[in-house]
């Protein structure tokens, strides 16, 4: 999953957390939560949108899923209350510029 991998290289990149063993755990921990919150609502997309309108459920459903691997890299991968100062304001040097984080 893109989104636990960017979390993961946030947290690697910024020093976030313990060790690097502490925070594969923990995304290994959530991989299975991120990955269900993902998949409902692409059966709520194909049983209400995707029998009638297929493109527009893909549309609305690839939107989604960009929104959602966006909100979770800067929620969980760049959190606001860790004292980053490898990071200036807790972004990672790889973080896009055009992406707000």
């Amino acid at each position: 999953m893109v989104s636990t991998a960017a979390i993961g290289r946030a947290w690697a990149a910024c020093d976030v957390g313990v060790n690097a063993a502490a925070n594969g755990t923990t995304l290994l921990f959530l991989a299975p939560l991120i990955w269900i919150a993902a998949a409902i609502p692409w059966v709520i997309l194909h049983g209400t949108l995707g029998r009638r309108h297929r493109r527009t459920a893909l549309a609305a459903g690839l939107v989604f899923t960009l929104w959602f691997a966006w909100f979770l890299v800067t929620w969980l991968g760049m959190p606001d209350s860790y004292p980053a100062p490898l990071c200036p304001g807790n972004v990672p040097p790889w973080w896009p510029s055009f992406i707000p984080a």
